[in-house]
């Protein structure tokens, strides 16, 4: 029973992790479009193609605005619902297991 109780905590653990990361790049990407908002530079391409699945489901529900708040959002959500809630719960649950 210790293997799957530590096996869950590792993957918690990964995908706590994968969340940070998510966040820095939502990060990178919010401060690239404030100083090259049309670039065809490679590495913000690749950014774009990461954020963008996640950021255009978020605008679906928001009104139009001169500002663009969905990386906002997005960070919001996953620093307090995600990472705040969603893992802290399951991670006190097999931790207790």
């Amino acid at each position: 029973m210790f293997i799957f109780r530590n096996f869950i905590l590792m993957i918690l653990q990964i995908l706590y992790f994968a969340a940070n990361v998510f966040q820095i790049i939502l990060i990178i990407r919010a401060i690239m479009s404030w100083f090259f908002p049309h670039s065809y530079n490679r590495f913000y391409q690749i950014l774009i193609q990461i954020t963008e699945p996640v950021l255009s489901r978020v605008r679906r529900f928001l009104p139009q605005m001169s500002i663009d708040i969905s990386p906002l959002i997005v960070i919001l959500f996953i620093d307090f619902i995600f990472k705040g809630f969603i893992l802290k719960t399951l991670y006190q649950i097999f931790y207790n297991m």
